[in-house]
């Protein structure tokens, strides 16, 4: 799915420093350098952006939990498992 996304996307040159002999190997391989060095940016963009939500709602999170802790969940009675 996201590959599709990337697919679609402007694409811009740049220099990337990568270690000679996996790129080595991945070029016998292979693998297309471009697309798996995207790949694995947009991935930790992805968990970067999950670290920092987590981070700035965390309080948010916290709370919640203290209070389904002390409560119970809401509307639990209407649970059907």
């Amino acid at each position: 799915m996201y590959a599709a996304e990337v697919t679609k996307s402007v694409r811009k040159p740049t220099n990337l420093s990568l270690d000679s002999a996996l790129l080595k190997e991945a070029k016998a391989l292979g693998i297309n350098i471009s697309r798996s060095a995207e790949v694995g940016i947009a991935e930790a963009v992805k968990l970067h952006k999950q670290e920092k939500w987590l981070k700035q709602n965390a309080k948010a999170l916290a709370s919640s939990n203290a209070f389904v802790e002390a409560n119970g969940l809401p509307l639990a009675q209407h649970r059907q498992f």
